[in-house]
């Protein structure tokens, strides 16, 4: 077996096969595996999850053509705002977008600032192209597999709160997100929520204290 100890830190989707391949193939090797895998691939980010709202009605009223141009509009205004925050885009999938982040409170910044984003298009466009997001924010150990993909428990919690649970224009932080947010900036209260049987507690932003420190 082949070992990974001079691949680069953050390597592809290609290693992470071969890497997985291996695990299945050798049962007395998954520890060491394991932390190959860790050590490749595996970085403590904050997750921001966003999901467009309105799929169903915008496509059924005014085509699909229609929604696939928002949801490009989608990201070209939220690129800017994830960017300048420090964060990073990973994926996009149909109107749904990924990004990391160094910490909670950058990403929660940003998801701010892509809000702030979508309004004032709005403000300037007709109706049937407004934009409306719901975003979720996670915060723990997550495999990043280049600038490709996300795996872990907060990227899965981040994903189910903004796709599933927040409203439209609204942020959710998980547990783990909103602890490790700076002390006394933020204004949050706890949500709870029952999907598929599982139990989800979470917090809902409601206003920042103070204004945002200059970049």
């Amino acid at each position: 077996m082949q070992t990974t100890d001079n691949e680069p830190e953050h390597a592809g989707r290609a290693l992470l096969k071969r890497l997985l391949s291996e695990r299945n193939q050798y049962p007395d090797q998954i520890a060491q595996i394991d932390e190959q895998l860790r050590k490749a691939f595996e970085r403590k980010v904050a997750i921001l999850a966003l999901d467009m709202c309105g799929f169903s009605r915008l496509s059924a009223e005014y085509g699909i053509i229609h929604y696939l141009a928002m949801i490009h509009q989608m990201e070209e205004v939220a690129r800017p705002a994830i960017m300048a925050n420090g964060g990073q885009v990973i994926k996009q999938e149909a109107d749904n977008l990924f990004a990391i982040f160094s910490d909670p409170g950058s990403a929660l910044e940003g998801g701010l600032d892509i809000l702030r984003a979508f309004e004032a298009v709005n403000s300037v466009v007709p109706d049937e192209r407004d934009i409306y997001g719901s975003i979720g924010i996670g915060y723990g150990d997550t495999l990043v597999i280049g600038d490709e993909d996300l795996f872990g428990a907060e990227m899965n919690l981040a994903s189910k709160l903004g796709e599933d649970l927040a409203e439209r224009m609204e942020i959710l932080l998980t547990n783990a997100a909103y602890e490790a947010l700076p002390p006394g900036r933020y204004l949050c209260t706890p949500a709870s929520y029952s999907i598929s049987g599982m139990q989800i507690d979470c917090y809902r932003y409601k206003e920042s204290l103070f204004p945002k420190a200059s970049q």
